[in-house]
């Protein structure tokens, strides 16, 4: 026999929780399950915990620089990685459990640990327990995505997650990958003390960006001591001792870089493996991505996706602003699409790139009329 609810959440990342918050207190009966942590990506392997680490590298950089400013610092600056960890876990630890702590505190709000998985439209099973609604919401997130790179199998490597554990800094850290985990995790290792080296596909860093701003972010990553290599095609990897290398074909030369540590950063893949999505009829593309309408709703009646398993965004803000289109929707009375979005996003280099609306050339592809100032861009300093 199921248990019934008002609504069945899945996942407790940044959509969830305030939308089981606005449910309870709507008086309807909730239930959330979280197979493992709760918070999300962002409270567990992503914003919060790399946004600690990057404070960190940022005032080992300005220690650095004193002199810069007419202040004597002493000794040589030495980054203590397990402290710097250390405190990285406290602050995502509080946020966990304070989401934790949030959702087994509502009233009307069942809160179920483990993994969830459809066995119909209507029905999910988490553990020995099955639940059943006329409304479910799939916020389950993404996690790194692993290419098949010939040699990765056989050499250990690290993703944005395992990153985390690090206790020590890498000698010399190689980043498979230019995009906003490489280069951010490039700067924050390089200014620890780590030697880096960023191998990136395609002709420019950040690919989405316009040449201008590729060109500047690349130019602050080097004026840092960042190795950046890019047109990198046939990209392998191997290994011996503690030694990690990465071949690739640039320019019509085979080139090679070693190394003692291997970051792999080339994209993301939902978390929809196992969740039974074809045991409920819910389409989703080649990648796994859970396909939804403007208002985020799936191709099967009371069932909607949120956050970065639906492939609409993949940032805590536009998973935040998916819950704030269902519950508009369902709760307000008040039509709010995904349409409505103006995209905007932050790569958290130093200094960090920000940007709300289209790049250049996307506009141009779109034949929007667009106005583009003359002027020479001026990059700005990180050293100033």
């Amino acid at each position: 026999m199921a248990d019934a609810f008002d609504a069945i959440i899945i996942g407790t990342g940044q959509a969830g929780p305030p939308l089981a918050k606005r449910f309870a207190e709507a008086g309807m009966r909730v239930a959330i399950a979280e197979r493992h942590l709760f918070g999300g990506t962002c409270v567990n392997t992503g914003c919060i915990p790399t946004k600690t680490m990057v404070a960190s590298a940022y005032a080992a950089h300005m220690v650095r620089r004193a002199a810069d400013f007419g202040v004597v610092a002493g000794e040589a600056v030495r980054v203590d990685m397990a402290r710097v960890k250390a405190r990285k876990d406290a602050i995502s630890e509080r946020s966990r459990l304070g989401v934790e702590r949030t959702l087994r505190s509502l009233t009307n709000c069942s809160v179920y640990q483990g993994a969830a998985r459809f066995q119909s439209p209507r029905e999910v099973r988490v553990g020995s327990t099955v639940l059943r609604s006329e409304r479910i919401f799939i916020n389950v997130g993404a996690r790194a995505s692993i290419p098949p790179m010939p040699g990765l199998d056989r050499v250990p490597y690290l993703t944005n997650s395992s990153m985390l554990n690090l206790d020590v800094v890498p000698a010399h850290l190689l980043i498979v990958g230019g995009s906003y985990v490489g280069l951010e995790f490039g700067q924050m290792f390089r200014r620890f003390g780590s030697q880096v080296t960023i191998v990136e596909k395609s002709p420019q860093l950040v690919s989405r960006e316009d040449e201008d701003i590729s060109n500047a972010i690349r130019g602050i990553l080097t004026d840092e001591g960042i190795d950046v290599r890019l047109n990198a095609h046939c990209i392998d990897v191997g290994g011996s001792g503690d030694s990690i290398s990465v071949h690739f074909q640039s320019d019509n030369e085979t080139q090679s870089v070693s190394g003692s540590h291997l970051l792999v950063a080339i994209g993301r893949r939902p978390n929809t493996d196992d969740l039974g999505l074809d045991d409920a009829g819910i389409r989703h593309d080649e990648r796994g991505y859970i396909v939804v309408d403007d208002k985020l709703l799936t191709n099967v009646s009371g069932i909607w996706a949120l956050g970065d398993c639906n492939g609409r965004g993949g940032f805590t803000h536009t998973s935040y602003n998916d819950f704030e289109i269902v519950a508009s929707n369902l709760l307000d009375s008040k039509p709010r699409t995904v349409a409505d979005r103006i995209g905007a996003y932050a790569l958290y280099i130093d200094p960090p790139l920000g940007r709300a609306g289209l790049t250049e050339q996307e506009a141009r592809r779109r034949g929007r009329p667009i106005l583009v100032g003359k002027r020479p861009m001026t990059r700005i300093d990180s050293r100033a």
